[in-house]
């Protein structure tokens, strides 16, 4: 007799299958999401290189970035989210699975077709909601960031811009 997999390891042998699909679970559904196309990586990848303290900060955050891990969130339906790049404070323990640390603040590069993803409700307000000091959702095409934090109205930045975050990071959005 075979048993149901959990959310959690489904999502996992669907990374380990090398199919070209994201599985994300948010709020009680399943979210699917095509692989990031070379200009949605190359964005990313410009960003992650970018982070660091910012000078002279008194915070202590270490600014460690992972991309596209896989993060079990605080709500109700344990969601699974998996940020296009995840900075934290302190390094994250080494996993196999979903890690259950709340990044200080969230990078989300838009791709066509899943902008409600990113800006929609389960997007920024998701992670503000549940303890990310700072969400960035970058469109490439454009070369715009928007920063959200909580409490406070979005900014929108135009490339090439320096962000500074709440948790005494910077990162730089690519012109």
């Amino acid at each position: 007799m075979s048993r149901l997999l959990s959310i959690e390891e489904l999502i996992l042998q669907t990374d380990a299958s090398g199919a070209p699909v994201r599985l994300e679970y948010v709020r009680g559904h399943p979210r699917w999401e095509a692989l990031p196309s070379s200009r949605h990586q190359k964005a990313l990848r410009y960003i992650e290189r970018s982070v660091r303290p910012v000078d002279a900060h008194l915070m202590g955050c270490a600014c460690f970035t992972l991309a596209d891990v896989l993060i079990r969130f605080p709500d109700p339906d344990r969601s699974l989210k998996r940020p296009d790049l995840a900075i934290f404070c302190t390094e994250p323990p080494d996993s196999d699975e979903a890690i259950d640390m709340t990044p200080a603040a969230v990078v989300e590069v838009l791709s066509p077709g899943y902008e409600d993803k990113d800006l929609g409700p389960d997007g920024a307000p998701f992670y503000l909601t549940y303890g990310v000091r700072d969400v960035v959702v970058f469109d490439p095409r454009r070369k715009t960031a928007v920063h959200f934090q909580a409490g406070s109205a979005p900014v929108t930045w135009q490339g090439p811009a320096t962000v500074v975050l709440a948790c005494g990071c910077q990162l730089e959005v690519p012109g």
